[in-house]
């Protein structure tokens, strides 16, 4: 117990101002389980008491499924500063439910909301929806998010610099929609619909971005058309240990608008593969591919990191025309509310020929703490790492998020 405080502390004092809210509650839920067996005078008899023998609380702590296969719901607060935004504020939040509960093998649907506003009048919103219908007959996606906020832009490429970090405000507007209709078991095709408004301003005049030549540098819109094709063979799609999961997406932009508004296609596949290895260990693979033809504006070029792939990279460090990436993951869950990750993978960017010498790196590891075991969904806190260029610091990060990665 008492190695577990300490590196607790540690962890704390390091974890960036961003996440510190949620990685509280995370790290008492998890103290509280890990003391259930250890102290049985005083701790039990709190236990035992009326608050937390309350059904709300017990949604939350007990080790026991709701037999009722009712709806989870959980809010985590988000807290940070930053020069270029000032103090920012908001939640993020994920709902979990079953369209139909007399359906012992539907899939969970899901609706998270993420918003956020800063003291320089800032703001990110987004909201997205996973619904699958009785018998999971349908899979509906959709998607809706407004951002005007402020990022680094560092040039195209994998081999950009951290000198070069040049700050932007980026406008956009998104929505998307996915419709796909089961054909035979575990076989499904599909039709989507996106449209993206992009607008740029640059912070600071002089730098990469300045003198640059970019394709598409003031913004621009398109709306796509697409087709998909998915196998899903998953045991489930929140908390998954055993099946496979490969999806092919192609997006047809034709030309509305005119000018630097991009025209041309994408190709995106999401492949995925869990192998129980024992009752409480899994090993994940994972691997993507997503290119774009045509002459693609740099504000659409793939970009390399995030808190789903590649963890460990500032999202957009390294961006270009096709984005490869592989990771394995091993998931260990210790008890029904806790679990540990270690990750490691491997990806890169490139524009007409990958060089498999450029690769880069992803390794790391993460706590999870699940919140609803009826729909297993869990608040995730991983710790990545990436490449350490010359002269530079190992790239890093933390994350506090919602779900697994894949």
């Amino acid at each position: 117990m008492k190695k577990f405080l300490d590196f607790s502390l540690k962890f704390m004092r390091i974890l960036p101002q961003r996440f510190l809210l949620g990685t509280v509650i995370l790290w008492l839920a998890t103290l509280n389980l890990m003391a259930q067996e250890k102290r049985p005078g005083l701790y039990q008899r709190v236990m035992n008491g009326k608050l937390m023998q309350s059904k709300l609380v017990q949604k939350f702590i007990s080790s026991e499924k709701d037999s009722t296969r009712s709806a989870g719901f959980v809010v985590l607060p988000l807290l940070g500063y930053a020069p270029e935004t000032g103090l920012e504020y908001g939640l993020s939040g994920i709902y979990n439910f079953y369209i139909d509960k007399s359906d012992t093998l539907i899939r969970t649907s899901s609706i998270v909301l993420q918003g956020s506003l800063t003291t320089k009048k800032q703001s990110n919103l987004k909201l997205t929806s996973d619904i699958w219908t009785k018998d999971n007959d349908y899979h509906l996606i959709s998607e809706i998010r407004y951002k005007d906020f402020p990022f680094n832009f560092y040039g195209i490429g994998d081999q950009t610099r951290k000198a070069d970090k040049d700050s932007l405000v980026q406008r956009l507007f998104r929505l998307r929609l996915e419709g796909e209709k089961k054909i035979v078991k575990n076989y499904y095709i599909g039709l989507g619909l996106i449209y993206e408004n992009y607008e740029y301003k640059d912070e600071a005049p002089g730098g990469i971005y300045d003198w640059t030549p970019l394709y598409g540098k003031e913004g621009g819109k398109y709306l796509a058309f697409g087709i998909s094709q998915l196998y899903d063979s998953r045991n489930t799609n929140i908390y998954t240990t055993k099946g496979y999961y490969a999806r092919a997406v192609y997006h047809y932009m034709p030309d509305f608008w005119g000018g630097t508004n991009f025209e041309g296609g994408r190709l995106d596949f999401d492949l995925r593969a869990f192998f129980p290895l024992t009752s409480k260990l899994t090993l994940g693979l994972h691997a993507t591919y997503d290119e774009y033809f045509g002459n693609v504006p740099f504000y659409l070029f793939p970009q390399l990191g995030s808190d789903e792939v590649m963890r460990g990279y500032y999202p957009g460090r390294y961006r270009d025309k096709t984005l490869m990436t592989s990771q394995a993951e091993l998931r260990y869950r210790i008890h029904p509310r806790i679990g540990f990750t270690a990750f490691m993978g491997a990806g890169t960017v490139y524009n007409k020929k990958i060089d498999f010498s450029s690769l880069k790196p992803s390794f790391g590891g993460g706590l999870r703490y699940f919140f609803d075991l009826e729909h297993n969904s869990s608040i995730r806190i991983d710790y990545g790492m990436g490449e350490k260029r010359p002269g530079e610091p190992r790239q890093s990060a933390f994350y506090l998020s919602l779900g697994e990665a894949f």
